[in-house]
């Protein structure tokens, strides 16, 4: 059963802040001025922490994940103070431009039109999983096989675009379309996949390959529209800065063993900042 979206989004709002981190040493000076932060001292980040290994939360309600480790390592290395808001995904840009938060670090999907709306930064590989119940044999082995099916989506993501563009593709070859039903986030999403609501569920890989070793669900296909995803800012000052501590982290190692341990793909290349002039 779905949860009212309202409603759900200001209770995780509500209940979502956190402050991590150890205090930070005596006479360590912020690289950013305040006057580029939401809150004075803190890097304020925005976080949607369904996404086992990169961002979840664990049975302590401790926020654990790769990108949680990146995120409070930036705000380290900046001198900030690290602070998340859990919140749906759907609400990220709105608060970023808004000024309810500094940094969306939740692996938004890199595109060009995100880039006119906001500053950001390209740091990692990430592709579209399939996912279907565990044992019930292979009723997917290739996307003309989501024909007709009833397949669920995180809402107002990149993953739900290109669902509906290949919803469009199978309907140009003459195939049934399929039902897309979208969720709040992708655990609601999974969570409708073991009620037997929806047939298959459209993830990312690394969150489908999780549930996958974990025995919940099989992943069916993988490795779908390659994009990069990436840190996002309304801010360019501060945008510049995370661009600098990142190249510093890639020049000392510390960016490699990161993704290393996660299991995760940097983007190739340079990192680069890409957004509006101003």
């Amino acid at each position: 059963m779905l949860v009212n979206r309202t409603s759900r989004l200001a209770t995780l709002a509500a209940l979502g802040m956190l402050a991590a981190g150890p205090a930070l040493a005596q006479g360590c000076k912020p690289a950013v001025p305040d006057s580029a932060l939401v809150k004075p001292g803190t890097l304020v980040m925005s976080t949607n922490p369904t996404l086992p290994p990169l961002q979840y939360v664990d049975q302590t309600g401790t926020l654990k994940g790769m990108r949680v480790e990146l995120g409070t390592e930036i705000a380290k290395r900046l001198c900030l103070t690290p602070e998340y808001i859990r919140i749906e995904f759907s609400a990220m840009i709105p608060g970023l431009q808004s000024g309810r938060w500094d940094m969306i670090n939740t692996g938004i999907f890199f595109t060009p039109a995100r880039a006119n709306l906001m500053q950001m930064i390209p740091y990692e590989k990430q592709a579209i999983s399939i996912s279907v119940p565990a044992g019930k044999g292979a009723t997917v082995t290739k996307p003309e096989d989501l024909a007709g099916k009833t397949v669920g989506v995180e809402i107002g993501g990149f993953e739900e675009n290109k669902t509906k563009a290949l919803n469009e593709e199978l309907k140009g070859k003459g195939l049934a379309p399929m039902t897309i039903r979208t969720f709040d986030n992708f655990a609601l999403a999974y969570q409708a996949l073991r009620a037997g609501q929806v047939e298959a569920v459209v993830s990312i890989d690394g969150v489908a390959k999780e549930y996958s070793d974990r025995g919940d669900f099989a992943r069916a296909l993988h490795g779908l529209y390659a994009t990069p995803v990436a840190l996002a800012f309304k801010n360019k000052p501060l945008a510049e800065a995370v661009l600098k501590v990142l190249n510093e982290m890639k020049a000392d190692g510390s960016y490699q063993k990161l993704f290393d341990q996660f299991g995760a793909l940097p983007t190739d290349g340079d990192l680069t900042l890409a957004g509006p002039a101003t």
